[in-house]
């Protein structure tokens, strides 16, 4: 959430494994008290580190919640024996770079039923299911965005916590490491229904341009069955995969968790006709504009080698 990036590495060179963490100060208290989306975070970035590790010529063997006594231990990552050539991580390895989440318009376009086949099935891969809900499925979940979106206007804390992961003004935009830079808001919306939240609120932003957004936005759920800390970093990491293979497919994509941070309003996410029993994610795709790269912390700051 907010480009926080609440994950820590350490790796040990003598045994070849990463050991993957939480940065509970990095955790936000009002959006995620459970720290669910932080999990979600940390395991698109394990998943960014198997791939690498593949495209690199290593097999990473993975295991998640290794240690029952230490929750902020999420993963560990052994470079094992060199990755067969059939490995399905590699290819993924160039959308690392290109992906970006993009708050501007999408076309009209439809996207191909095969393309979506395909993104399902790399969800399935980590265990996680992707549906593409139906035309009433989606105007409800819009409706449930815009309750959550009048619910965090009227709460402070809500506000005050968006505002920490925000950063505005050339001086402070240009040389930040963390958080959502003004030049990564996107066009504020003037009319339209997709899910993009408004980083700005109701300050406004030098040189920010309004437009219109699409109507009838192509919107899928990332969902599990079960909703415990092994599920959400199962749905990290299915998340990351369709993100990274929706890059390849020529897709622009963002993310949208506003219903999700309600809890009453995340029981309504779900299709109760599907066998998806918790919602851990709705994605937004299309086809237009990828977005511009946010900022990342230096290496230093999230990699110790031992």
């Amino acid at each position: 959430m907010h480009n926080a990036q609440p994950w820590k590495f350490r790796f040990f060179h003598s045994r070849s494994t990463f050991r993957v963490c939480s940065d509970l100060d990095r955790a936000m208290p009002r959006a995620d008290p459970t720290t669910r989306a932080l999990h979600l975070g940390c395991a698109a970035a394990l998943f960014n580190l198997r791939v690498a590790a593949a495209h690199a010529g290593w097999e990473p063997e993975t295991e998640l919640l290794p240690d029952p006594a230490d929750p902020q231990l999420l993963a560990t990552v052994r470079l094992a024996s060199p990755a067969t050539p059939e490995s399905d991580l590699a290819p993924l390895y160039p959308a690392i770079h290109r992906r970006h989440t993009s708050r501007y318009p999408f076309t009209d376009e439809v996207i191909p039923q095969a393309i979506k086949d395909a993104l399902s099935a790399a969800a399935l891969l980590e265990g996680v299911r992707l549906i593409f809900p139906d035309a009433w499925h989606v105007q409800s979940l819009l409706d449930l965005v815009h309750d959550a979106e009048g619910r965090d206007a009227m709460d402070p804390a809500a506000s005050e916590e968006l505002r920490h992961w925000t950063r505005v003004g050339a001086d402070v935009a240009d040389t930040a490491r963390d958080g959502i830079p003004d030049y990564a808001f996107g066009p504020r919306k003037r009319d339209g229904k997709a899910p993009v939240r408004d980083f700005a609120g109701r300050h406004p932003v030098a040189g920010r341009d309004a437009t219109t957004f699409e109507n009838a936005p192509q919107l899928a759920l990332l969902g599990t069955a079960s909703d415990r800390p092994r599920e959400w970093l199962q749905a990290g990491q299915a998340m990351e995969r369709v993100l990274l293979q929706a890059t390849l497919d020529g897709l622009s994509t963002s993310l949208t968790s506003h219903a999700l941070e309600w809890p009453e309003l995340r029981w309504a996410v779900r299709d109760p006709q599907s066998a998806m029993g918790f919602v851990q994610m709705v994605l937004r795709l299309g086809y237009g504009p990828s977005g511009p790269a946010t900022p990342r912390r230096p290496v230093h700051e999230v990699l110790d080698i031992e």
